[in-house]
């Protein structure tokens, strides 16, 4: 299995939507995705290492595929209309990896 996942960090002058990210910016890539993606989910920030410090990312998302390949071919044909959403829910450049879980 392949996790797909998107951390959006937590600066001075960041802001971050999270209705419409869970509400509409997800449910729209995974419509996009179709039948390669296996399942999503999105954290939301609370704090950081104790709960006095700042959160490191206001929000993390993840995608599921079984394979890089069907993530790759998913992602493809709709990155553009996937790129262009970020702006309607944040000002955050996200940073994304791609990872195998191990367990």
């Amino acid at each position: 299995m392949i996790k797909v996942t998107i951390l959006y960090p937590n600066n001075v002058g960041m802001t971050f939507d999270m209705d419409y990210y869970a509400d509409k910016h997800m449910p729209m890539v995974a419509g996009l995705f179709g039948e390669a993606l296996q399942g999503y989910a999105i954290d939301k920030g609370l704090a950081g290492r104790t709960p006095s410090e700042p959160i490191p990312y206001l929000a993390i998302g993840y995608f599921y595929f079984n394979t890089l390949a069907d993530y790759e071919k998913a992602f493809g044909p709709n990155a553009q209309q996937i790129l262009g959403d970020i702006p309607n829910y944040t000002n955050i450049q996200p940073v994304l990896q791609i990872s195998e879980v191990v367990h």
